[in-house]
């Protein structure tokens, strides 16, 4: 029996059949031994195969995932579980939604770059939004005028928006349809108050921003796939339009990225990276660096080369919490 992944609770899998039923599975033992060093072995959003087996102690058989298909793609970050190398957020995703915001909290360009460069590692696209508009002082207005600036300018899709008030939200519906859509973002920068308007037989809980800290707590404790109609879509539906939430992250600390590949993971970077004397130029301190050249006048923004910088040297287990 086949199906889709569309709730992780940690130890119960929710998998949507190809009939439109949903049947919950654990996992069995086995995927502990491939080689599968990761917090989730299986993701929302992986497409798998199961089976029912009869337990001792039930009546009722167990099911039981025994096969993952081959992922399209997925969106990957360092484990805070030392004990393991990776979390996948996602897999098989069409799009991401990247939720920043300039005030409580505020998502650093660190952060927000690295999440960015493991997209495009893994061939998701991202668009960002930038929540809370309603909370800004007009200074810091301005300040999200030059980040959605930056980043239009390297080639992402920008949408300012306030999810409790409702300003701007209907521009992101058109962008959803027929397509399975990542959320993600620091905690506290509002997902649960977008969700909840974009679908709001969703009910997601939202809580408030911690004052003492200006950071947001976690409300969403699980990943899950949420179908933007109000009944479940079987696999074979067209459109297929699904939202991922996921739990708010602290930090995106990079997973399984080669320095010499980094380069290519920063458009603009990549870019002017052409251009360079040396081919194996790591645009720190080669003479003949296109990279630095572009920095100097103000053609790569400084935010974006410190972020290149951390990830290459990336020996500081806490360097992608900073701000820049």
């Amino acid at each position: 029996m086949k199906g889709l992944v569309i709730k992780n609770t940690g130890s119960w899998y929710t998998v949507l059949t190809d009939d439109g039923s949903t049947v919950e599975c654990k996992i069995k033992g086995n995927f502990r031994l491939r080689g599968i060093r990761s917090t989730n072995p299986i993701a929302v959003g992986d497409k798998v195969e199961m089976v029912l087996q009869p337990t001792a102690n039930s009546q009722q058989p167990t099911a039981f995932i025994t096969e993952i298909e081959d992922r399209r793609n997925y969106i990957i970050r360092k484990s805070i579980n030392l004990s393991k190398q990776s979390h996948i957020l996602a897999a098989n995703v069409d799009q991401a939604l990247l939720i920043v915001t300039v005030v409580k909290p505020e998502t650093s360009t660190t952060f927000i770059d690295r999440f960015l460069a493991s997209a495009e590692a893994y061939r998701v696209p991202v668009i960002l939004v930038f929540n809370k508009t309603d909370l800004l002082s007009e200074e810091e207005r301005h300040y999200q005028e030059m980040m959605i600036r930056l980043y239009e300018t390297i080639g992402y899709a920008c949408y300012a928006i306030s999810a409790t008030k409702g300003d701007g939200v209907e521009k992101l519906r058109p962008l959803l349809d027929g397509k399975i859509t990542l959320l993600s973002g620091n905690s506290g920068v509002g997902k649960s108050t977008l969700i909840n308007r974009l679908v709001p037989h969703a009910n997601q809980r939202v809580a408030d921003i911690s004052e003492a800290h200006q950071t947001g707590m976690h409300t969403t404790t699980f990943s899950e796939m949420i179908p933007l109609n109000s009944q479940l879509s079987t696999l074979n539906s067209q459109p297929n339009s699904w939202l991922i939430d996921t739990p708010g992250i602290k930090g995106f600390g990079t997973f399984d990225m080669e320095k010499e590949e980094l380069t290519s993971y920063f458009k603009e970077i990549f870019e002017f990276s052409k251009q360079c004397r040396f081919s194996n130029c790591t645009h720190t301190h080669e003479p003949g660096c296109a990279v630095r050249k572009a920095l100097d006048e103000h053609y790569i923004a400084e935010s974006r080369y410190q972020s290149y910088l951390s990830m290459l040297e990336d020996k500081d287990e806490n360097k992608y919490r900073e701000a820049y």
